[in-house]
């Protein structure tokens, strides 16, 4: 048996963060080296970022990023890692993953297949890479492979698919097939989904069994920048056979997940299937010596976590995915908490349990001290012992009631502040909707009614709400978080300037039914969140 220690590394990362994305990179390189693996995959465009839009056009861009890559190769003694940036070459910008290995760059693989749909828009700056095409690229003083190679590491050969280059019909891996690869490396930044996990996974294990390879698999992690949620998918596939998959939403900087992969026992698969070979592809592969470390055989297979064994996943996976994007948005953006209209109906009412269960998640992850040093910028945070207490620092809530609110809004919205450890003020607005009114009625030259201006009357009262929320907000150097779902921007029922006011919507995307069903499972089921985070790999029983 020829066995490798091989692991998926899932990153945190920020846009054009260098100093911040470069150490995590380099964190997670020491660890598992720690770990004694000899191959680590990183995501796509983990040194700059995924999300730098249009500043993948600045020439800066590309220069620290390869200046990033040359910090990073320093510290790949005895490990191979590959590495996401974006590189120029013939004055078009190239996705690229790079191999590094014993402090040296081996080359560097071009993305073939951009996305341009739905949140992505790849072919606004990147330049496809034309498989079969092969060139140079020159990194400081010295020249380097780029393009559609195989990478022949003492024997041992590995290639590339990057992200959207699996999701289509005719991907890279048949031609990596043709060649002989044993391994084949996806770096990804695939944005979350409901149930999109299970997608990757079949992409996944079925390139294994169809191609007679161990597949790698890794993406990005948390809220990168803006809407996008990462959900940090890891996993490593081989001969049709899921052998471990880490935990996704993790509030870790980095996770790794690792097996033990048998290289004789994936070509014997290969000798079986007796599949086309490609003709000369001696003249694709680019030679290295590695020292691959002898392993012992381990027995593994993945298995879901508790939280994904419920029966409620699209619930669960709502609960984490917009919870981890919360708070990275916060942190991202150095805020100092969240403020948000409490009206004690369904949509407040989520979000405010979206913001406790930020907490309640992150707790249970990294720990109340974790918390704290990734908040360490809070200092109001620093002296809390709980999460509610948290909480309360974070959140700041407010019902901004008038005549036509009832006892039981009220009621709903106080109960749940002081459940959460919400910070609760309550306001009247009755007088600033009728100085509006009043103001409008005088200019106008008629009383407003119910029965004739019904929706302009409906609208003030909304509206009237956002001057003293965004006053809050101000005063706290905190984000306001919106309150308009999907099936209200769909009918034309959202208020503008009213529940759309805000910094950050976190239900835009629901519909208000799967939002009720969603508070029944809360109240009801609740998170499986206890030993949710036990262990970052998954493994049981596999004969090697």
């Amino acid at each position: 048996m020829k066995l490798l220690n091989v692991a998926a590394g899932a990153l945190n990362q920020t846009p054009l963060h260098w100093e911040h994305n470069t150490q995590n990179i380099i964190d997670a390189i020491q660890a598992a080296r720690a770990q004694q693996i000899s191959l680590l995959c990183l995501p796509e465009l983990c040194i700059s970022g995924y999300g730098c839009e249009d500043a993948f056009f600045a020439q800066n861009t590309v220069d620290q990023a390869l200046t990033c890559l040359l910090d990073i190769v320093e510290h790949t003694q005895g490990i191979l890692v590959t590495v996401g940036l974006p590189i120029r070459y013939n004055n078009r910008i190239i996705n690229a993953a790079c191999l590094l290995g014993d402090r040296r760059i081996l080359g560097f693989i071009g993305k073939q297949h951009l996305p341009n749909d739905g949140i992505h828009y790849e072919e606004r700056w990147f330049q496809p890479w034309v498989p079969n095409q092969r060139a140079q690229i020159q990194v400081g003083q010295a020249t380097y492979a780029l393009g559609d190679w195989v990478f022949d590491v003492s024997g041992i050969r590995i290639g590339f698919e990057i992200c959207q280059d699996a999701w289509i019909a005719g991907r890279p891996g048949r031609t990596l097939y043709k060649r002989g690869v044993d391994i084949i490396l996806n770096p990804s930044a695939s944005h979350f989904a409901f149930f999109k996990s299970e997608v990757r996974e079949r992409l996944v294990v079925d390139a294994s069994r169809a191609f007679g390879v161990s597949y790698i698999y890794t993406n990005l992690l948390g809220n990168e920048a803006g809407r996008v949620i990462y959900d940090g998918d890891a996993m490593v596939a081989s001969n049709g056979v899921l052998l471990t998959s880490g935990p996704r939403l993790s509030y870790e900087d980095f996770v790794l997940v690792s097996a033990v992969v048998d290289v004789e026992a994936t070509r014997l698969r290969q000798v079986q299937d007796r599949g086309p070979i490609a003709r000369d592809a001696s003249e694709w592969v680019i030679k290295i010596n590695f020292d691959f470390p002898a392993i012992e055989p381990r027995t593994q297979k993945a298995e879901l976590e508790a939280w994904e064994r419920g029966g409620y996943l699209k619930e669960e996976e709502f609960s984490r995915a917009v919870a981890l994007g919360l708070f990275d948005y916060l942190r991202k953006s150095r805020s100092q908490g969240y403020v948000l209209s409490l009206s004690g109906g369904a949509d407040s009412s989520a979000i405010a349990a979206l913001v406790f269960l930020m907490i309640r998640m992150a707790v249970e992850n990294i720990g109340l001290d974790g918390v704290k040093k990734k908040l360490g910028y809070i200092q109001a945070i620093q002296d809390c012992d709980t999460s509610e207490a948290i909480v309360g620092q974070l959140l700041t809530v407010m019902y901004q009631g008038t005549q036509n609110s009832s006892d039981d809004t009220f009621q709903s919205a106080k109960e749940l502040a002081d459940d959460i450890g919400a910070r609760f003020l309550s306001i009247r607005i009755d007088d600033l909707v009728e100085t509006y009114q009043g103001l409008i009625e005088e200019q106008w030259g008629r009383k407003l009614t119910w029965e004739t201006d019904d929706i302009a009357l409906q609208n003030i009262q909304a509206r009237v709400r956002a001057p003293s929320i965004w006053m809050l907000a101000n005063l706290s150097n905190a984000l306001l978080l919106t309150t308009s779902n999907r099936s209200e921007a769909a009918v034309g029922y959202a208020t503008m300037d009213g529940d759309t006011a805000g910094s950050i919507s976190p239900i835009t995307g629901i519909d208000k039914h799967f939002l009720r069903s969603w508070l029944r499972w809360l109240e009801t089921v609740g998170l499986n969140v206890k030993n949710a985070w036990v262990s970052p790999d998954r493994s049981g029983t596999m004969s090697q």
